[in-house]
């Protein structure tokens, strides 16, 4: 089973203990109880009502099966749910992005995923160290934890969609095209949390909650002005993206332009000459020269001089590109 707790002890590290047993000695001296929960088993939700102790809303947001970014104050706790990276690296079907549901209060947070989140492993070792002493910590942990995970992928969108720009071309535009619409795609689909998430960190960094320390509120708003700025970068993203896309269908609509007008030079070239030598063609009497051994040649002369005169019209008239 995918639940384990973690309480820090008198000294300053945390321990693992029963998750169970850690909720219902929530008056002991332990300083502070982290456990976390797997939403895919069965009993979580029955688990929470009989262990968690918290108001029955919390509890249903907590395993609710849809959620975004957000930060509410529920008496003197605190209901924040998060989006980080997927440790299955999108393989699970769900969105790049998946959710962490916390309950924080004075000296325990238990928290409640659906989905592996990349991270998590290094949140328990900065526990077991003593690096996490109280909720905010974790929280503010959790935050910077995320924002150095996302940053670096809407760097590389940002990067890619540079490249697309640097390789429009007639050479490379399906390749170019393919590669800029999985761009916005994703930029799409991460600034659909990622302008949530900024103000659910906001919100949380003025919670009026005797947990959250000064340095753990700077840490908040300092993880939230790197979403407000990757916020930016993914709307930059899309709109480059949708402008690149105007381009290339530019350049396709006028490559197929040029082959139209190409073929129509030629058609319009061997116009006349066919209409020539269907006339010399027919089985009728009365063709001009038809017994002079001369006339094959000259029927071919003819018919070399119009198409010469008609192209170097058309050149003079810059129809050719």
């Amino acid at each position: 089973m995918n639940r384990w707790a973690l309480e820090l002890k008198a000294d300053g590290k945390g321990h693992p203990v029963d998750a169970a047993e850690a909720c219902a000695a929530r008056e002991s001296p332990a300083i502070f109880v982290w456990i976390h929960l797997d939403g895919r088993e069965q009993d979580t939700l029955q688990w929470l009502k009989d262990h968690g102790g918290m108001p029955s809303p919390v509890i249903y947001a907590l395993t609710a099966m849809e959620t975004r970014p957000r930060s509410e104050a529920i008496a003197d706790g605190a209901l924040i749910n998060l989006r980080g990276p997927s440790a299955d690296n999108g393989t699970n079907g769900e969105d790049d992005l998946v959710s962490i549901r916390i309950w924080a209060e004075q000296g325990r947070a238990i928290s409640v995923s659906f989905h592996p989140l990349l991270g998590m492993d290094q949140l328990r070792t900065q526990m077991e160290t003593g690096e996490i002493k109280d909720p905010g910590d974790l929280i503010s942990h959790l935050a910077m934890v995320i924002t150095k995970q996302v940053d670096p992928v809407i760097s590389d969108l940002a990067d890619l969609v540079d490249d697309c720009e640097l390789a429009i071309g007639p050479e490379r535009a399906f390749e170019t095209r393919r590669k800029i619409a999985a761009a916005r795609s994703d930029a799409i689909a991460y600034r659909r949390f990622v302008t949530p998430q900024r103000e659910a960190l906001t919100n949380l960094a003025a919670l009026d909650v005797q947990w959250l320390e000064d340095d753990d509120r700077l840490h908040l708003r300092e993880a939230a002005d790197r979403f407000a700025r990757m916020a930016e970068e993914l709307e930059a993203v899309r709109e480059r993206s949708a402008l690149i896309h105007e381009q290339l269908t530019d350049l396709r609509s006028e490559l197929i332009e040029n082959r139209a007008l190409l073929l129509s030079i030629v058609a319009l070239i061997f116009l006349p000459l066919t209409f020539l030598t269907g006339l010399l063609g027919m089985n009728v009497e009365g063709i001009p020269f038809a017994h002079e051994p001369w006339a094959f040649g000259a029927v071919c002369a003819t018919c070399f001089a119009i198409a010469i005169g008609i192209a170097a019209w058309f050149a003079a008239a810059r129809w050719f590109k």
